[in-house]
């Protein structure tokens, strides 16, 4: 990693079923069926400024997937992560995940995962940042072409309360620096994503300061902050 990257690792489990269209019922009867999906994900953040830029830019998603039914555990030729995508609705971002593996036979196969972020269900934070809307499609398809993409199985995966625990522990900070300047660059990353969040969740009245601190990637405050709005710079 070069010195102002990082990266962690998360876990998600849950079910998918065959053939089925709707996210959450293709979680039910996959559950019903014991129809189990995992993703194992090593996240790397490789530019904490373009980052602090753009948070809907591409980082790079390495791992496997996992699941009986295709296999079991299977690599992940070339994963795309998109931190937080920003939507027209400034109350509404998205957390795009795009994974191409092939299944045990070796046929092509695309997992994208989207988590939605909004206030408009109420305050749900935990909820919005650990579910992960999943559809499998043949082939690898790309962002954009999944309407067209033939339809293999829909679900939904979570994290979990002690996966996401041991994900806080992944987190390393790239380069050959001290062990304060690493910390300060996971901190920075912390910062721009609870910016993220609180132009979805928090007061309305104070958005404008917090985006300008979020732009900034600062861990507090300035002196100088402007009071205005303005919003940061794929499925």
């Amino acid at each position: 990693m070069n010195a102002s990257a990082v990266r962690f690792t998360e876990e998600m489990k849950g079910h998918v079923s065959f053939g089925e269209t709707d996210y959450e019922r293709g979680a039910r009867e996959g559950r019903e069926n014991h129809t189990r999906l995992m993703v194992h994900l090593t996240i790397e953040v490789h530019d904490l400024d373009r980052l602090a830029a753009d948070a809907g830019r591409a980082e790079e998603a390495t791992g496997w997937v996992e699941c009986d039914a295709l296999g079991g555990r299977l690599p992940v030729e070339r994963g795309v992560f998109n931190l937080l995508v920003e939507e027209e609705d400034p109350e509404i971002k998205h957390m795009l995940y795009r994974l191409f593996f092939r299944d045990g036979v070796g046929h092509p196969v695309t997992l994208a995962g989207f988590k939605t972020l909004t206030n408009r269900r109420g305050i749900r934070v935990w909820s919005d940042t650990s579910t992960l809307y999943t559809r499998l499609s043949r082939g690898h398809v790309v962002a954009g072409e999944d309407p067209d993409a033939e339809l293999v199985a829909s679900g939904i995966l979570r994290i979990r309360l002690l996966g996401f625990l041991r994900q806080l522990a992944t987190f390393r900070a790239g380069g050959r620096r001290s062990l304060v300047a690493q910390v300060a660059a996971i901190v920075r990353f912390d910062a721009l994503f609870l910016g993220h969040l609180w132009e979805v969740y928090g007061l309305h009245r104070v958005r404008g300061r917090f985006a300008a601190w979020k732009r900034a990637g600062r861990t507090e405050p300035q002196d100088g902050d402007s009071g205005g709005s303005g919003r940061g710079g794929g499925g």
